[in-house]
């Protein structure tokens, strides 16, 4: 008996038998069950097994966590499951079983910014910083230093719907760069509201005279095109990217393999593009609208009531990207009166995010969780709250409805006692110089402006520390130290080599389409002998009239090209003899060419033969073997999904 068997049979007994479990993954310190039914469970048991550091419940999920061990504990989970290591997450019953919503939503928000959220915490600092700096006369917030320096913080921001587009294409399981270019056409500066509304006068008017009056600055193929401005957003470029997710998969089943590799991906951006411009467009300026006017109506009738409905909502409204209906009142107020009392409403936000940070740093004994909340406090302190948000409370969807209903309660009371803003300023603990007001000197303005954070920042601070449980203890067993690599799903697709010889990278080949990976990633052989078997389980798609080279698509999905020699297409098929045609199906080791290696080196041609994954962007990873030499029927890569 391995060393961990004895621990995945309690586990996988106690948590109700391999009946009870839909699906399994693992990170870096957890075994992650869903299950039919998370009553059978006893936590207390499983929490005393030896090797269990603790059990966590969350998010639809039942987490035992193990430490740095999980991989193999994972492994002989599975077996005792009585299931192949990936196979949980292909059952039925995983797909039936969904989450709730508003849980689905948090969940793909959140996974859409781990990636980025080192990035995020140090673009907000150097904005902090560099206002900061400005502020305290270092340099002039006019002078180049200044420019520069934020550009390289609010490059971030302003593109966030690029860095989204990426890592929405790699969850939506779309080809990461069609997600990046969605991104950047979303930002592209030209079609923005401001930069429209600033360069040229509507062709029309739609709805005019009415709240939703809507300029037409564009038209699409004859369709008016309600412009809006993307950057900084978050939920459009999600919608676009999943749309394009569906818009791919139809076309992967109907595009023919010759021109897949372009029309794919041209195809897939015309078209959720097109429609994400026409339809995204106007829905969020209709909502944003309808909710900034409906703001100001309950102002005037309940200050009071109003502050706190715009300081509850307003996080809320930035992730979907509805805020922007409220910022023309700010700038208007400010303009016209000269003060502004909407925005000063939300003013208390940035430092409840920051407080329950705080309190996280000081409860948590996550190393990663600290080392995230640090730099995410200082950025929320500037006023910046993207990394607290969408790295820390947004996730513990429960912290983050407390932030909004202190911030609410907060902005209530800002909207009661009349706080405002009387320039346009800096955000956060900056923002207190724009509530100076200059015609009635003294500091009764600010003193309300302090009174609302002093209350956010001590509830949420108090209230963190309470309802904030650490579910990432230090394990409690060392006995094995090796890194785990995260992987939210065990599936891979695995490809044999297709002959004996000699392996080498394929950036090594002397053809460039191939060195650069400019047609998926692969690897390469240097053939020792003349035959070319079935590297797997499938169909032949392409076989080339000169039988130099084959195209196929494993069973499984995978699609592959493997091109015997450089420039052999010269042979016409001499030296070659091809034992399959296109549309047979192949198992794994059938003869498929068979070619004269002597001959064809004699005649001059290099059989160095690039293997590519045509397909390589339906894969998360493609991993090659360490391998040297390899005889045929070797594991030769491995995609994981």
């Amino acid at each position: 008996m391995s060393k961990y068997q004895k621990l995945a049979q309690e586990i996988v007994k106690e948590i109700g038998g391999a009946e009870n479990i839909t699906e399994l993954t693992h990170c870096v310190t957890r075994l992650r069950f869903h299950l039919k039914d998370d009553s059978i469970p006893n936590d207390e048991v499983i929490k005393n097994m030896d090797g269990v550091v603790t059990v966590v419940r969350s998010g639809g999920q039942y987490q035992v966590v193990i430490g740095n061990q999980v991989s193999e504990v994972y492994g002989e989970v599975n077996v005792f499951a009585k299931r192949s290591e990936g196979a949980l997450n292909d059952t039925k019953e995983t797909k039936a079983k969904k989450k709730k919503p508003l849980d689905a939503f948090i969940d793909v928000i959140s996974g859409l910014f781990q990636p980025i959220l080192g990035i995020l915490c140090a673009a907000g600092m150097l904005k902090g910083f560099n206002t900061l700096f400005s502020t305290l006369g270092v340099y002039s917030a006019d002078s180049g230093t200044y420019m520069v320096i934020n550009a390289m913080g609010d490059a971030l921001f302003m593109f966030l719907p690029v860095f989204l587009g990426y890592t929405s294409a790699i969850k939506f399981k779309v080809q990461p760069f069609i997600g990046l270019l969605i991104g950047l056409a979303m930002c592209y500066p030209a079609i923005q509201l401001d930069a429209l509304a600033g360069s040229r006068e509507p062709l029309y008017t739609l709805f005019s005279g009415s709240v939703l009056d809507s300029p037409v600055y564009l038209d699409l193929f004859g369709i008016p095109l309600i412009s809006m401005n993307y950057t900084s957003t978050v939920l459009p470029i999600i919608i676009v990217v999943y749309f394009a997710s569906k818009v791919q998969n139809i076309l992967d089943k109907i595009v023919p393999s010759v021109i897949k590799f372009f029309m794919v991906p041209m195809v897939t951006v015309l078209v959720s593009l097109s429609l994400g411009f026409l339809l995204i467009g106007p829905v969020a300026s209709y909502a944003s609208e309808l909710i900034a006017q409906g703001i100001l109506a309950v102002r005037e009738t309940s200050p009071l009531f109003a502050g706190f409905l715009l300081g509850l909502l307003w996080q809320v409204l930035i992730v979907f990207g509805l805020h922007w209906g409220i910022v023309p009142l700010y700038i208007n107020n400010m303009t016209t009166m000269g003060y502004d009392t909407i925005m000063a409403s939300v003013f208390a936000t940035s430092f409840s995010q920051m407080a329950i940070v705080i309190a996280i740093i000081i409860k948590t004994k996550d190393k990663n969780l600290k080392a995230l909340g640090i730099p995410a406090a200082i950025s929320a302190l500037f006023g910046i709250t993207e990394p607290v948000v969408y790295g820390i409370t947004l996730p513990r969807k429960k912290l983050f409805i407390m932030s909004c209903i202190v911030s609410g309660v907060a902005g209530g009371f800002y909207g009661l006692y009349n706080l405002r803003e009387f320039t346009f300023g800096g955000l956060g603990v900056f923002e207190f110089l724009t509530m100076i007001d200059p015609n009635e000197p003294g500091v009764a303005n600010i003193m309300i402006a302090v009174i609302g954070v002093v209350f956010a920042m001590i509830v949420s601070f108090g209230l963190t520390l309470v309802m904030f449980k650490d579910e990432n203890k230090e394990p409690k067993t060392k006995e094995v130290q090796n890194t785990v690599i995260e992987s939210s799903t065990s599936k891979k697709h695995t490809m044999f080599s297709p002959m004996d010889g000699e392996i080498f990278s394929i950036k090594e080949v002397k053809d460039e389409a191939f060195s650069q990976e400019l047609l998926g990633k692969g690897i390469a052989i240097r053939p020792s002998t003349g035959v070319l078997s079935a590297p797997f389980d499938g169909k032949v798609v392409t076989l080339f009239p000169t039988k130099h080279a084959v195209g196929l698509v494993s069973d499984e999905g995978m699609e592959i090209l493997i091109h015997v020699g450089f420039n052999t297409v010269r042979l016409k098929g001499k030296h070659f003899e091809a034992f399959v045609q296109e549309g047979d199906i192949v198992k794994k080791g059938q003869k498929m060419v068979v070619f004269d290696k002597e001959a064809i080196e004699k005649e001059g041609f290099s059989l160095e033969t690039p293997i590519i994954v045509t397909n390589t962007f339906d894969y998360l990873e493609v991993i090659e073997t360490k391998a040297t030499i390899l005889n045929a029927g070797e594991v030769l890569l491995t995609g994981l999904l």
